[in-house]
Parts: structure tokens; C-alpha cells; sequence
């Protein structure tokens, strides 16, 4: 027998990211185990809960509430956030061992609902295909600030989510799909008149041709760069490669931030992340677009990307976890 008929042909490959081959598999390197919800979690208190969001197209998500008010005779109305994993649009998941343990967190700390979109991964479904997910849960979830309750809503919702404070977030990918939901509700709205608060883009994976600060000018290793080869993979099909608005929000004839569909933003960056001038970029472009709203910007000396996730239990993790829940109110 010819063992090396049975070998897979490698199509595309991202070292120590992911693998695709020729006949479709895929084969995911990276990325945290993924765990059950759980009635009481050991460390927070917070119990959670898997649900679907979707059928057609599926979406689920994992959702959080702090177990102390399901305790409550009474039930007090409290602010959500739905949360966006990262993971460059084709890792992770919104049930993942980081996400849970980001997600518990975030939901102690802030007093607050949390819902993790489950959204489709490229490449087996390629971007845009993330962002439309990702609207349409967003839209469901806001569908609950209808008094007219119906079997397909979510109790934890319907009964304890105060729709004045609705939240969103997001980490490198996730924080790329959180501003361009927050430019999405800004030209077309959200169900029932509900507003966005406000959003937190942490590390937000944004990039360009066009080099900025310290990033290398030679283009052959640009597009070597893993910011370059990920979105080839996820969108191959973009206008514009790199440069399409929704990966440069800042290129020539993108959309105007101005149009950002909250009134508060936080933007965070770490100082050691490839990204960290792209994120400054964005923060500068948002406070001289004409924008409205109020935004602030976080940067973390001696940190890299997703340093809060991929290292939860250090220092500087649990002040800046905090610091997005403290934004939460």
C-alpha cells in the first residue's frame, strides 16, 4: 500500500495559526480546549448557559449572569454586553476554555448579562460571512427590548437586561467585528430604537499597505506579516485586499467614523502588539472625525496581544479585565 497517497495536500498554511488543505479540511493550531457552561462557576459565581440564536443561519452563543441574582426574589435590571471573540476570524470560540474564563470575568466584575457570539469561522466561511452573523445576533438579542414576549426569547434577556445600557466588546478579530457593527448600527439602526452605549475594542486587529510608525516598509515582509496572511485567508475576496474599510478604517474614501453607532468607546492597546499603532490610529481618527461621543484610550506597557486572555491569572490581566468591566455601567 502507498502510504503517501493517504498524505493531504497542504493549500494554505499559517505556522503555529492554522492549516487548510486542498480537499477542504482544515486543521486548527492554536486556540484554548473547548469547556461546558456551567450552573455555578467556581471562581465568580457566574452561571452560564449555551442557547441558540439562529437557525438559519445557525448562530448560538454562550450567556452569563451573575448566580446571585438568580437567587433574587425580585429581578433587578442590569447593563449587557455582547462580546465578540478573537482569534483573526477563523480560531477560537465562543465556548472556549479563554473566552469562558474572560466572559465569567467580565460578568462578576461588571454586574452585568454577557452573551459570547458563536459566529461561523473562514475559511470554511469566509468573511463577510462573521460580521453578518454577528448582526444578526446583535439584532435577536435587542429584538428582547419588546414587551410583547414570545417562546423564542431568552429569559436571562428579556427578564434581567436593562436596554438603556446596552454594551459591546471585543478582542484583535472580535474588536475589528465590534467597530464595524458599531459603523453598521450606526447607518442602519437597531431593532425597537435601542442605542449602543457603548464598545470596548481591545487590541483591534486593523492594518493596511501603507506602513505607519515603526512597522517595516519593506513590502515582501509586509506581506509575510501575519496581519497580511490572515486576511488573504479569511476574505479573499475583499475590495481593496488589506485596505478594504473594514480592515482600514482610516484608508482613503472609507466611511466616516463620525458614523459610529455609540456614545462611548474605549480603544486598548499593549505596547509590545504588532497592531498597537494601528489601534492609536483608529483612537486619533475617531477623536477628529466630528464623533460625538466620548472615547478614551488604554495602553499597557510591557504587554503583547491579548495578553488579558493568554495570560488571565497575572498583574496586569486582572487590572485591565477590571478596567473593561469598570467601563461597564
Amino acid at each position: 500500500m502507498n502510504m503517501a497517497s493517504n498524505v493531504k495536500e497542504v493549500a494554505t498554511e499559517i505556522l503555529n495559526f492554522i492549516r487548510v488543505y486542498k480537499d477542504g479540511s482544515v486543521d486548527r493550531l492554536a486556540g484554548s480546549p473547548i469547556v461546558p457552561p456551567s450552573a455555578s462557576d467556581p471562581e465568580t459565581g457566574v452561571s452560564s448557559k449555551d442557547i441558540i440564536v439562529s437557525q438559519n443561519p445557525p448562530i448560538s452563543a454562550r450567556i452569563y449572569l451573575p448566580k446571585h441574582l438568580l437567587d433574587q426574589c425580585q429581578h433587578p435590571k442590569i447593563p449587557i454586553l455582547v462580546y465578540f471573540h478573537g482569534g483573526g476570524f477563523c480560531l477560537e470560540s465562543a465556548f472556549s476554555f479563554d473566552e469562558t474564563k474572560l466572559m465569567n470575568s467580565l460578568a462578576s466584575s461588571a454586574n452585568a448579562v454577557v452573551i459570547s457570539i458563536e459566529y461561523r469561522l473562514a475559511p470554511q466561511h469566509p468573511l463577510p460571512i462573521a460580521y453578518e452573523d454577528c448582526w444578526a445576533a446583535l439584532q435577536w438579542i435587542v429584538s428582547h427590548s419588546n414587551a410583547d414576549c414570545d417562546s423564542d426569547k431568552e429569559p436571562w434577556i428579556s427578564t434581567y437586561v436593562d436596554f438603556g445600557r446596552v454594551y459591546i466588546g471585543g478582542d484583535s478579530a472580535g474588536a475589528n467585528l465590534a467597530h464595524n457593527i458599531l459603523m453598521r448600527a450606526g447607518s442602519e439602526g437597531l431593532q425597537n430604537g435601542v442605542k449602543i452605549k457603548g464598545a470596548f475594542l481591545t487590541h483591534p486587529y486593523f492594518w493596511g499597505t501603507k506602513p505607519i510608525g515603526a512597522e517595516t516598509r519593506d513590502v515582501e515582509r509586509r506581506e509575510k506579516l501575519i496581519t497580511y496572511t490572515v486576511w488573504q485567508l479569511v476574505y479573499p475576496d475583499a475590495p481593496g485586499g488589506v485596505d478594504n474599510p473594514m480592515l482600514n478604517p482610516v484608508v482613503p474614501g472609507a466611511p466616516s467614523l463620525a458614523g459610529l453607532g455609540c456614545s462611548r468607546l474605549l480603544v486598548s492597546v499593549a505596547e509590545k502588539d504588532l497592531m498597537r499603532e494601528r489601534g492609536i490610529m483608529y483612537y486619533n481618527a475617531v477623536k477628529e472625525s466630528g464623533w460625538k461621543g466620548e472615547v478614551e484610550l488604554v495602553d499597557v506597557d510591557g504587554e503583547d496581544h491579548s495578553f488579558h486572555i493568554l495570560v488571565h491569572h497575572s498583574h496586569n490581566a486582572k487590572k485591565h479585565i477590571n478596567r473593561l468591566a469598570s467601563f461597564i455601567v
